[in-house]
């Protein structure tokens, strides 16, 4: 893509963002064609929208696809329990993922940081990645929906948790409750069988981008599904060993 087509991307994103609504598509001369693509769309919406880079979502690669990355803004990252307006979030998506905080950065370098080094430099949590998206269509193409932060809307993480390497992260019992019932009660379920997985591969992916900053967050992939919720709707998700996280789809109290 050209910096044209880039910019011209962000633009309907960012406004689409800014005015909490949904656009119908993407200019079709200005759609991503590849992964690299979406993500300089991303970098410009954040630059666009002027927003601190809080955590990212990010996903390993999986055969000859790339791994893929897609920021998380800070005012939309929160401790559970937590509570989002509807009308922030207006398709109420919800995942429950196993999260990792950085505890210190890991800067660009000329080599890649090796798996043992990213463990040490993290904490896990439990978390909720509300989902949203700034399109209309819930069909859009994959790398649209890459370029919108992966249908991103926000992020709630629960306690920190720093003897996680005791767990087998691939194995949890994890329980996904609804306006307190149960609707989802396994073990494991995460989609590559791999959580940490994803945060080295983030780490691959921002070292020639600046590299990732302690104190940023990085969720790996959903557990549980994507299930669609109803404004007024709570839900908790519980990975034995790790901890939970909950969130409230209600206007948060002023």
């Amino acid at each position: 893509m050209t910096p044209t087509e880039i910019a011209t991307a962000a633009a309907a994103i960012a406004g689409a963002r800014r005015a909490r609504s949904r656009i119908g598509a993407l200019p079709e001369t200005c759609r991503p064609a590849t992964a690299t693509d979406a993500h300089a769309i991303q970098d410009a919406v954040t630059a666009l929208l002027d927003a601190e880079v809080g955590a990212f979502k990010a996903n390993a690669p999986i055969g000859d696809a790339p791994g893929v990355r897609a920021p998380i803004y800070a005012p939309a990252i929160l401790a559970s329990p937590a509570r989002i307006d509807p009308t922030d979030c207006p398709q109420c998506g919800v995942e429950g993922e196993i999260a990792f905080r950085f505890r210190q950065d890991l800067p660009p370098r000329p080599t890649p940081y090796t798996r043992e080094e990213v463990a040490a430099s993290v904490d896990a949590c439990a978390a909720i990645e509300p989902v949203t998206s700034r399109f209309a269509d819930p069909a859009a193409p994959a790398l649209d929906k890459l370029a919108d932060c992966l249908s991103n809307g926000g992020f709630v993480y629960g306690a920190i948790i720093e003897d996680w390497h005791r767990l087998d992260l691939a194995k949890l019992q994890v329980t996904l409750t609804v306006n307190g019932e149960t609707v989802l009660d396994q073990v494991g379920g995460h989609p590559t069988k791999d959580p940490l997985g994803a945060a080295v591969a983030l780490v691959e992916l921002m070292r020639p981008a600046g590299g990732v900053k302690a104190g940023q967050y990085v969720t790996t992939g959903s557990c549980t599904g994507l299930r669609y919720l109803a404004p007024g709707d709570r839900c908790g998700v519980v990975f034995e060993g790790l901890g939970e996280a909950q969130l409230e789809f209600v206007a948060p109290h002023r």
